[in-house]
């Protein structure tokens, strides 16, 4: 509330201000339409928003005022002298209400005086003469009413054209303005006098300060083309500071490093600066959400309650206009498709009236606006039929894709779930333009769902569009940047550490597969063979992967550019930006990358390691899928592979009756699954494909036929029945699975797990 009183006091001290110029402009255009519009308008405004505030005396001289300007605007009544007197009064008496609001004394003004006069007028009555204007307490108001006299035609005063609703509708379009804060240093309490030594000290101290500010002088409204102006001057420069820091770092120079240091603080705390007044919270676009949930849950015959959380969230200006659509459509949604009918919630032994959440925070470096309702949910076999009916996909796709991927399908083109066309919903134009939309702005949106419980949105979306911190990589001699909003971590590894599922690359991370794209071969450059390269490990939506790059050149604030429309529909590239040295370094788009390149193998990969994070909490387990022979298929746990290799046959050799490897200096003993498990074995290829397990300290190189998937189960949904070297079956993708006991296989090779916690106790006695 301290806050919409604030704006309220700013902007009804503006307007009191054109209403002074207003009312002296009358005088000279007594039969000017428009300028007793712009009046009578002013007046309705401040009374509307006093009563919503509460107060009463406010309130009341307002609409005494208003019905005064009614008769004047629809011509009963002639502007005269007399008229502008009182009317100069009423403005009087509403700023002086003003200051005794902002005192923290509320309304409480005698207005009966003004109020007596308004009515005398009215009446033709002689209106009692005000021999003294309502005085206005401590705390003046901006224009020339400081004295406590009623000017009877006060000046006018300067400054720029209001913009607010209630401003001058007849004078061209204003363009948009921003207002931001002025740091106002409070005055300095008066020095205490001595005690009871001079008399006239005493009087000089208990003076009150020359000048309080008020609401009005605590703030500026600057123009939005200004600003804008602004951001681009400190792009520039931000980008002079980039390149002055290279040349130091190659100078020598003691007085030029200094130099440096001093303009990147100077250009740094400027850029923070201005990126500030280019902030504004969310809650300036969620203002007319609870009117869209009010309207549309009537309309569909529903009750639905609205809460926002974290309004006080600030964004770009820039990047508040692009995701007020979005964010309209999908609390429509939210209400239409989501909240049931008031007998269906009961039904289903919930509450009658349904509840939408706006939420915005920040993370990662990032503004994430989640849109929840508790709802029915998504039904993803729905999704799948629909997408089948429509064509948009096979049911032979469908059948093997993942909820998550399911409810990627509401973002297709074309695709609606529901059942007939209305004015709400229906034409399947919805969720593909606010995908658009969001990722055009560099953010990304997701949802999640679970039947009869309720659905999230959520849209990530980067604080500023201007300036961002980036990595710069370089790829076959090519340079590129970066967000660090994606970036997780670097790895430096040599080519032979890289293993293979399938044809698809993935590199053991802290004991996790991370699956591998890359840049080269999405981009359709021809990457020359190294011995080492660079891991950049990024996150785009819920999916984490690791993008090859050769060499990574700099960490560096860079100045976003547009591109053109061209290259945007590459479908790779988010922008550009000029480097320190001159060049210029295309903007990786890492969400376009990641659908690009995360499909076949490696986008199994992607889902299994992104489920398994979403499901850690519930036991799952992630399994790597091999086939044997007779087309059988078996799990082994995740956690006991530690590599992936494929050999020739001839590598492998015999000790006695056993198989051995010679292995990075080890000789491991081998094991064929397809023996183990009794399976028959075919012929052997000329090129093996081993599984390396570790067991409690015991290695064992494991030759199964195929690599066919990692997945992550559910350990309650298992079968017991067990055999010979198997702990279990499991259902996956449709495909009965066996699960490996890693133990029994050790055994099964002459190999006993080393017992860890004997060698504990065994040292812990020592």
């Amino acid at each position: 509330m301290d806050e919409i009183v604030h704006e309220f006091l700013v902007e009804s001290y503006e307007n009191l201000d054109q209403l002074d110029q207003d009312l002296v402009a009358l005088e000279s255009a007594p039969t000017s339409r428009e300028l007793l519009s712009s009046i009578f308008r002013t007046v309705h405004t401040i009374k509307g928003t006093s009563g919503f505030l509460g107060y009463a005396s406010l309130e009341r001289v307002s609409h005494t005022g208003e019905g005064l300007l009614s008769e004047l605007r629809d011509g009963v009544r002639l502007v005269d002298q007399a008229t502008t007197d009182v009317l100069l009064a009423l403005v009087d008496t509403l700023r002086a209400i003003l200051a005794s609001i902002e005192a923290g004394r509320g309304d409480a003004y005698d207005v009966e005086p003004t109020i007596s006069r308004i009515l005398a007028l009215q009446q033709g009555e002689q209106s009692p003469v005000a021999t003294e204007a309502p005085a206005t307490e401590t705390v003046p108001g901006p224009s020339a009413t400081e004295t406590g006299t009623a000017p009877s035609a006060p000046p006018a005063t300067t400054g720029p054209e209001p913009t607010a609703p209630q401003a001058v509708q007849h004078e061209e379009p204003a363009r948009k303005i921003v207002r931001r804060p002025v740091a106002v240093e409070p005055p300095s309490p008066p020095a205490e006098a001595p005690a009871r030594e001079d008399a006239e000290p005493a009087a000089e101290t208990s003076r009150e300060p020359d000048h309080v500010r008020n609401a009005a002088d605590s703030s500026i409204r600057v123009d939005i083309d200004l600003l804008d102006t602004l951001m681009r001057q400190v792009g520039e420069l931000v980008l002079v500071r980039n390149q002055f820091d290279r040349l130091s770092d190659r100078a020598d120079d003691p007085e030029l490093s200094r130099s440096a240091q001093r303009l990147s603080l100077i250009a740094t705390e400027l850029q923070e600066g201005v990126m500030k007044t280019r902030m504004q919270p969310i809650e300036h676009v969620w203002n007319k959400m609870p009117r869209v949930v009010r309207d549309l849950a009537s309309m569909l015959g529903r009750k639905v309650s609205l809460s926002m959380l974290g309004g006080e969230t600030e964004l770009d200006r820039s990047l508040l206009e692009a995701v007020k659509d979005p964010l309209t459509h999908l609390v429509r949604n939210a209400v239409d498709h989501g909240i049931e009918s008031p007998e269906e919630r009961v039904a289903a032994g919930k509450r009658e009236q349904g509840h939408v959440t706006l939420r915005a925070y920040h993370a990662g470096g990032q503004v994430i606006v989640e849109i929840a309702d508790d709802g029915h949910g998504i039904d993803a076999d729905a999704v799948a039929a629909s997408a089948v009916a429509k064509g948009l996909r096979t049911e032979e796709q469908v059948r093997t894709m993942s909820a998550q991927e399911i409810f990627g399908l509401l973002f297709l083109p074309g695709f609606s779930t529901a059942k007939a066309v209305t004015n709400v919903s229906g034409r399947g134009v919805g969720m593909d333009v606010v995908r658009t939309k969001i990722e055009a702005i560099g953010g990304s949106v997701d949802v999640e769902s679970q039947l009869g419980l309720g659905t999230t949105w959520r849209l990530r979306i980067p604080l500023t569009l201007a300036i961002m911190p980036a990595l710069t990589v370089q790829c076959v001699s090519r340079t590129f940047a970066i967000a660090q909003t994606n970036l997780l971590e670097l790895v430096a590894v040599e080519s032979t550490q890289l293993e293979y599922v399938g044809t698809a690359p993935v590199y053991r991370l802290r004991g996790a597969l991370l699956p591998l794209v890359s840049l080269a071969e999405v981009l359709g450059l021809e990457a020359q063979a190294q011995s080492s390269c660079t891991i950049a490990v990024l996150q785009a939506d819920d999916q984490r992967f690791g993008l090859l790059v050769d060499r990574v050149l700099n960490n560096e604030e860079i100045v976003v550019k547009a591109i053109s429309s061209r290259i945007k529909q590459i479908g790779l590239y988010s922008g550009a930006t000029v480097l320190g040295d001159g060049d210029v370094a295309l903007i990786l788009d890492v969400q376009a990358i990641a659908r690009r390149a995360l499909v076949g193998e490696i986008g199994e990969l992607v889902r299994a390691d992104s489920g398994a994070g979403s499901l850690r909490d519930r036991d799952d387990q992630q399994l790597l899928v091999v086939a044997i022979g007779e087309d059988r298929r078996v799990a082994i746990p995740l956690a006991d592979v530690t590599r992936l290799e494929r050999m020739p046959a001839e590598r492998i050799e015999r000790v006695g009756n056993r198989e051995v490897v010679q292995y990075r200096g080890d000789l491991l003993p081998v094991a064929r699954l397809d023996n183990v498990l009794g399976a028959t074995s075919f012929d052997q290829p000329e090129e093996l494909l081993v599984t390396v397990l570790t067991c409690r300290g015991v290695t064992v190189a494991v030759v199964v036929g195929e690599i066919v998937d990692i997945v992550t189960d559910d350990p309650t949904t298992r079968s017991e029945l067990e055999d010979t070297g198997l702990t279990g079956s499991t259902v996956i993708k449709d495909r009965v699975t066996e699960l490996l006991d890693v133990s029994e296989l050790l055994h099964a090779v002459g190999l006993t797990p080393f017992d860890v916690s004997a060698l504990d106790e065994d040292l812990v006695r020592i």
